[in-house]
């Protein structure tokens, strides 16, 4: 059977509910920003707006997606560490009801953040219930929520539900998966039915949909995703002992999951591109984030280490 009524499609939407509670609504989808404008797009009506950090995912790089798709407005924050404060929140908390002005409805943030940085669940806890206080909905664009997790030694349910997150969009493909994301909806009656449509428009319903889900049994399964979030939290930590000894780099962010950041001389990283793949984050210093994941081997970080050092000596 296609498009999700498939054992394997029930077997892991199962596999959800039991990590993030009965009543979670999940929906499969390709990408990231699918589940993105899927999970907000349901949330929203198009005069209400979406609270979020300037460096977020959804504000950055998902080519006004969102905003075409649901025709909303994308309210960023500009945040230093990528992370959304109280303070920020209450700049919008008395909006004026007027019809000129579009409605703050959903705060979103990005667990790890765009800049590597984590959330604590006191800030993550405050920051839910003073948007739910607002009558907002929290949506966490989550597409490295195992890292996130696994760095603070927490569950998927911890990390999120328990913290009052209402949407979550779990990332499967930065995680090992070879492709295919979910959205979970921790109250299955708060897209009020709107979700199976909204996923349909956005082109993420799957006709295979057995191919997606099975990625995600083996995933949840004993806890994978915490072996596969580790490892790459693991090695970017020996990545960042790696470089910080070697002259001309200089860390440029804590290093709290499986990103690291630095500066360097840009001849030398046109040089180290040639070998290897990484983006540069910021043109102007110009800074470099490069990033590990779970296949990474104690070796590929000693020869990358390599590969900098013989690249700045030139």
């Amino acid at each position: 059977m296609g498009y999700g009524h498939d054992p394997y499609t029930e077997r892991a939407k199962a596999a959800f509910r039991e990590i993030f509670g009965a009543e979670s609504d999940i929906y499969f989808t390709f990408n990231g920003t699918g589940a993105n404008v899927v999970a907000l797009s349901c949330l929203t009506q198009p005069y209400e707006a979406v609270i979020c950090p300037a460096t977020a995912h959804l504000q950055t790089d998902e080519c006004g997606a969102f905003e075409r798709f649901a025709g909303c407005k994308l309210l960023a924050v500009e945040c230093e560490d990528g992370k959304l404060t109280l303070e920020h929140l209450k700049a919008f908390g008395h909006p004026s009801r007027e019809e000129h002005h579009v409605q703050p409805r959903v705060v979103s943030i990005s667990q790890s953040t765009e800049l590597g940085t984590l959330y604590e669940p006191a800030e993550l806890r405050e920051l839910c219930e003073y948007a739910h206080a607002q009558e907002w909905y929290v949506h966490m664009d989550g597409a490295r929520i195992s890292n996130a997790a696994a760095a603070l030694e927490l569950g998927l349910r911890e990390a999120s539900r328990d913290l009052g997150i209402d949407v979550l969009s779990f990332g499967g493909t930065k995680n090992g998966l070879l492709g295919g994301e979910a959205v979970v909806f921790f109250d299955g009656t708060l897209h009020r039915g709107a979700a199976p449509f909204a996923r349909k428009q956005g082109m993420q319903l799957a006709s295979k949909m057995r191919f997606i889900a099975a990625q995600f049994l083996a995933l949840l399964q004993d806890e994978r995703w915490r072996r596969y979030a580790a490892r790459a939290n693991a090695m970017a930590k020996k990545l960042e002992s790696g470089v910080a000894g070697i002259g001309g780099v200089r860390i440029t962010r804590p290093v709290h999951c499986n990103a690291v950041f630095a500066t360097l001389d840009r001849r030398a990283i046109e040089r180290i591109q040639k070998r290897f793949f990484f983006y540069v984050f910021d043109e102007t210093l110009p800074e470099v984030r490069w990033m590990t994941h779970h296949g990474t081997r104690d070796e590929d970080v000693d020869a990358f280490c390599k590969a900098v050092a013989e690249s700045l000596a030139q």
